[in-house]
């Protein structure tokens, strides 16, 4: 039996001593592995949490036995130690038990300057942050006098009508309630839940002995680490600065040492080679022996090398990644941790531009961070607006109200988008993380004024086309001007730690792909396939939308098959180019599914225009239009209706698929193309476009000779589909879920309009989260579990799936993995978040 150990409000820190982090804080602990390592660390004592919340409630511990711990007449400091150091906690303070004898004993021993600047360090510190007084009372001069001294302990009693304390047990008092009482306020408790501690998070606190800085012989403070925070590469960084405390170092500029010899200047490797030489040594033992790159804060005091902390390196997404692959590749740690340690938003920051963190930002307004990067460029309204400035080689931020297909070309040509409606599965949404451009949907405090050419921010601010602004789509915010940015870091380093993911996971990631350039970005990416190629957006590339509405125009199935076979070979060269790209890996392509209307014009001269082109009077062409226009046209004649009603456009877009795939499967791999039926709700929808699509293979193969080899399966996006599984299954090959639409039929719920007041609705825990942000669990993901039973019940090996933008989140991948799901679907610059998902849940799974 595991025998309990017993944790005292106060412990001295020592190798064998009872420390926690749970009970003393993270800091206490990194002290207590340091000391285990052999560290020179000062005498060091550790607060419970439980301690120091009785301290702010005014009961101290033994006052007389925790000065007794460090001597007679001690100088000590005081530093936070909470849990987890991203917490943060009270400023430390240095120098507690200086007072008037302490000075008199130290200007003997260390000389009056370095006594002095200690004391005048001290009563700043105290009076700042303890008794909490104005600051600009006692700045402490760079060399300050004992003239300096004396004003500041007048000016302590003016300002508190006490003299300034001599009780070195009275400071340390003070200093404790302050820090104390200074975590339990509201705003400290704000700022650490904020970076995601518990409300009920407890503070340590550590009093350690001071290792003073200045005095006698080499004397000074630094901070060094062992590899560079942005990148990961190992190397020495820091400064040294001679009669110096705390981090002072760092700030000093000219006046501090750098840590190795350097052409640029002076350094400590030269001045006090055999501390320096310490320094690396503890800097391997931490490494090897903690398993971590650590920033190790130190004295060196007449000589003596003196180690005051430890903690991680701050670092940047890319060093995260770099770091953790040197220590698996340095046998440190395994691959496995090495795969843990890295959150998946670091692969995320890694795959776009981000605005650099020490940049001002001038913001305009927020929206919904919808497609993660960031961008800068002139605004344009329009998306021809877009590509004549593309074509000029400008930069530009599409703006629109909300897209719509028709602005497809304008988004490849711009930097970023942004509109003022729609949520995070809106059309700008999805296309944006397609393209892995930067994207903000939902910035409705924004207003277009589309005749003054114009935008107008919240605050009243104007910005005309022309003017340049930036968008965060990873925050969600647009800003003016063009702050620094951070290019994307893609590495070996990025490249190695994916290899180890993909041997852990258990669950296939294929990407979302409607074009050849989406293709390559998702080979580029290593997705196993492609799960969803959307084939509308090909109708808008070049002239193929003239054609397409040429069709539509046409009154028979005669007339509309003439205008198809001017499309048929567009669509075919499409698809080879897929089929090249993904070298025989499986494509799994979408047959047309938006209503029709979507590619009409809905303005005056654009239908001048088509009319011009169909040889139609204008006023034909606009009651054309208003005849197929929809009430509710994402529910109607779209889809398989499409293919049932108008099968033209599924016979054309067959033929087209099978002969890329024959042509692409001379010149390489086989392919076995998957073709998938959009917005299924019944068996025998999928009964009658399987008949023709197979009649269409058989067409083929007698005029040819070629076998023509495919799968047929179905995209579940309706609750009656996911209920009728069972039998749709017997007709597919596979189901994929469009949780998209999926959501939307769910919860009655638009995707694009459902901005306007999910936040709300979040924010009154009516939904937890936006259910076209996280997959709902609950009501989506128990049709999802229905739909999987029974389609399997009758189908055992049918290929299951989920294909919408949810297919990229990390709680929809360990849905799939628990239900037995063979792969999830998700934007391109998605899929290295989901790789590197996916294998850490495989290895976080009970065994």
């Amino acid at each position: 039996m595991q025998k309990e150990i017993r944790y005292e409000d106060v412990t001295r820190i020592t190798a064998e001593a009872p420390i926690a982090a749970a009970v003393h804080g993270g800091r206490a602990k990194c002290l207590q592995r340091l000391i285990r390592l052999g560290m020179p660390i000062p005498a060091t004592a550790a607060l419970s949490f439980d301690a120091v919340r009785r301290i702010a409630a005014g009961r101290l511990p033994d006052m007389g036995a925790l000065m007794g711990a460090f001597g007679p007449a001690p100088l000590l400091s005081v530093r936070p130690s909470s849990q987890d150091p991203d917490w943060g906690g009270p400023v430390a303070i240095l120098n507690i038990g200086m007072c008037d004898a302490a000075y008199e004993r130290l200007r003997h021993e260390i000389g009056a300057p370095a006594a002095t600047s200690l004391y005048v360090r001290f009563i700043h510190a105290y009076a700042v942050h303890v008794a909490r007084l104005d600051p600009e009372a006692f700045d402490v001069p760079a060399e300050p006098s004992h003239e300096d001294l004396a004003l500041m302990l007048r000016s302590y009693e003016e300002e508190t009508d006490e003299l300034f304390p001599q009780d070195p047990a009275a400071q340390l008092t003070g200093v404790l309630k302050s820090m104390a009482r200074a975590w339990e306020g509201t705003s400290a408790r704000l700022l650490r839940q904020a970076k995601g501690a518990p409300a009920d998070a407890g503070l340590g606190l550590v009093v350690q002995e001071m290792a003073l800085g200045v005095g006698q012989g080499e004397s000074g403070s630094g901070v060094i680490a062992f590899v560079d925070p942005a990148t990961g590469e190992r190397q020495v960084r820091g400064r040294y600065m001679s009669q110096s405390q705390g981090r002072e170092a760092l700030s000093a500029g000219a006046k501090a040492l750098y840590l190795a010899a350097d052409a640029r200047g002076p350094s400590l490797e030269e001045r006090c080679p055999a501390p320096f030489a310490e320094l690396l040594e503890h800097g391997r033992a931490c490494r090897e022996r903690l398993r971590e790159e650590m920033q190790i804060e130190f004295t060196i005091e007449n000589g003596q090398l003196r180690i005051l902390d430890a903690v991680r390196v701050q670092r940047s997404a890319r060093a995260i990644v770099r770091i953790a692959v040197d220590l698996a590749e340095a046998g440190i740690i395994p691959e496995e941790e090495a795969v843990l340690r890295v959150e998946p938003a670091a692969l995320s920051q890694l795959l776009h531009r981000q605005i650099d963190p020490a940049a001002p930002r001038d913001r305009i307004v927020k929206g919904i961070a919808a497609s993660p990067g960031a961008a800068s460029g002139r605004i344009v309204f329009t998306a021809s607006e877009a590509q004549a400035s593309a074509a000029r080689g400008e930069p530009c931020i599409l703006v629109r109200r909300e897209t719509a297909p028709e602005d497809v070309r304008g988004m490849h040509a711009a930097q970023g988008v942004i509109t003022l409606r729609g949520g995070i599965t809106s059309h700008a949404a999805v296309i944006g993380r397609g393209l892995g451009l930067p994207c903000v949907v939902g910035a409705s405090d924004l207003t277009l004024d589309r005749k003054r050419q114009k935008i107008v921010g919240p605050d009243g601010r104007s910005f005309a086309a022309g003017d340049v602004i930036t968008v965060d789509g990873t925050s969600g915010e647009v800003l003016a001007g063009e702050p620094a940015m951070l290019e994307a870091g893609l590495d070996d380093a990025f490249r190695t730690l994916l290899g180890w993911a993909d041997r852990f996971r258990d669950i296939g990631i294929r990407a979302n792909a409607d074009t050849p350039g989406d293709a390559q970005t998702a080979r580029n990416f290593e997705a196993e396939g492609i799960g969803l190629c959307r084939t509308e957006h090909m109708f808008f590339e070049g002239d193929r939308l003239g054609v397409m509405r040429e069709m539509i125009f046409a009154e028979t199935p005669k007339g509309r098959r003439a205008v198809l076979d001017r499309l048929l070979p567009m669509q075919r060269a499409d698809f080879e180019r897929l089929f090249e790209i993904m070298a025989g890996s499986p494509v799994c392509i979408r047959l047309f599914d938006p209503p029709l209307h979507e590619f009409l014009p809905n303005d005056r001269a654009g239908i001048r225009y088509l009319a011009d082109r169909l040889d139609l009077a204008a006023s034909d062409v606009a009651a054309r239009i208003e005849a197929l226009e929809e009430y509710n046209p994402m529910l109607g004649m779209r889809g398989v209706r499409l293919g049932v009603t108008v099968p033209e456009i599924y016979e054309m877009q067959a033929r087209a698929i099978f002969e890329a795939a024959i042509a692409a499967g001379q010149n390489g791999a086989p392919v076995v193309p998957e073709i998938m039926i959009p917005l299924v709700s019944a068996m025998r929808e999928v009964e009658l476009v399987k008949n023709r699509i197979d009649a269409v293979a058989v067409n083929l193969h007698n005029e040819t000779g070629a076998e023509v080899e495919y799968k047929l399966g179905v995209m579940v996006e309706t609750p009656r589909a996911c209920l009728r599984a069972g039998d749709i299954a017997e007709h597919s090959a596979f189901l994929s879920f469009g949780t998209n639409d999926l959501t939307q039929m769910t919860y009655g719920l638009s995707r694009d309009d459902a901005g306007r007041f999910m936040s709300a609705y979040v924010q009154q825990r009516v939904y937890e989260e936006d259910p076209f942000h996280t997959l709902d669990l609950d009501g989506v993901g128990e049709l999802l579990s229905l739909a999987a039973e029974r389609a399997r019940s009758g189908v055992p090996d049918i290929v299951l799936s989920v294909c919408g933008e949810h297919g990229g989140d990390r709680q929809a991948i360990e849905f799939c993995r628990a239900r037995g799901f063979d792969y999830v679907s998700c934007s391109p610059f998605r899929v290295p978040v989901a790789r590197l998902s996916a294998a850490q849940l495989a290895l976080r799974a009970p065994r």
